[in-house]
């Protein structure tokens, strides 16, 4: 493997990129959620690039536009849809010998991807896609100073219903441990109607309706934003997977072993 630092145009602004070189002809584009650097939380990215690149399938990752190496300014994940295609067209300036291109974003890279329709991309690979509504600064934040997404009613219930089959919980109510008054108002809003879908949900389901290729939507299934997006989709949707025990960026062990294999089995499905 072959990782050079390289440099690309979008709308006159110059974004910072890093190219894993490999002899494959099929290649995967990272694209960062939040403000996070083209590395990843705990370079999580620059990992999957590395095991990527190492199974012969070459990896780009990129800073959007304001985002620490790359120049302009901080629009958000919602107006990121050029440096996406930016970033399609500098990889295969780069990989002239590319024929098929997979996409992989987490949280609101995930959703600016699905808004994007996967234009230009030959599959996706989406995880825990970011459904809140409305878009504050704090939705292209990295995880850590984003505040706690408000549980929906659905939620609660399904919360409500784990709660019930754990006899800790029974143990803390008789024990008087739970302020009765803070628990009845979270039962009030449990039996509160299901929210109806976010604007911006319905924007990704969209977008995503006009992609024809080959779609993979990963959960992690102790997330917070995953669970949420669940709230807006078909459950029974064949293209999820589901990861138990996984949090929001597959800090896991067992949850890192997972997610790489849902994105090379995607690059290896697109090689055949």
């Amino acid at each position: 493997m072959t990782r050079r630092h390289i440099t690309f145009n979008c709308r006159g602004t110059m974004l910072a990129g890093t190219l894993d070189m490999a002899p494959g002809t099929t290649g995967l584009l990272i694209v960062s959620g939040g403000n996070e650097l083209r590395s990843g939380p705990w370079s999580s990215q620059a990992e999957i690039a590395a095991k990527a690149a190492a199974a012969g399938f070459p990896v780009l990752r990129f800073d959007r536009r304001g985002v620490a190496d790359s120049e302009g300014e901080n629009e958000g994940f919602a107006a990121s849809g050029p440096d996406i295609a930016a970033a399609l067209r500098a990889f295969r300036a780069y990989v002239p010998t590319l024929k098929r291109i997979v996409a992989y974003g987490n949280c609101d890279a995930a959703s600016a991807l699905m808004m994007a329709g996967g234009e230009g991309c030959d599959a996706l690979v989406l995880a825990n896609p970011w459904t809140f509504e409305p878009v504050s600064a704090f939705a292209n934040q990295p995880e850590q100073e984003a505040p706690a997404p408000e549980m929906t009613p659905q939620r609660l219930r399904a919360h409500y219903l784990r709660r019930l089959a754990d006899p800790r919980a029974w143990l803390r109510l008789l024990t008087g441990r739970v302020r009765v008054g803070t628990l009845a108002a979270s039962l009030k809003d449990a039996a509160a109607p299901d929210a109806p879908p976010t604007g911006l949900a319905q924007r990704m389901a969209q977008g995503l309706a006009g992609f024809a290729g080959p779609t993979t939507i990963l959960i992690a299934e102790s997330d917070r934003t995953a669970q949420a997006f669940l709230d807006h989709w078909d459950g029974a949707d064949p293209r999820l997977r589901r990861c138990p025990g996984a949090s929001h960026s597959f800090v896991e062990p067992q949850a890192q072993i997972w997610l790489q294999g849902q994105i090379l089995a995607a690059l290896r499905s697109l090689d055949q």
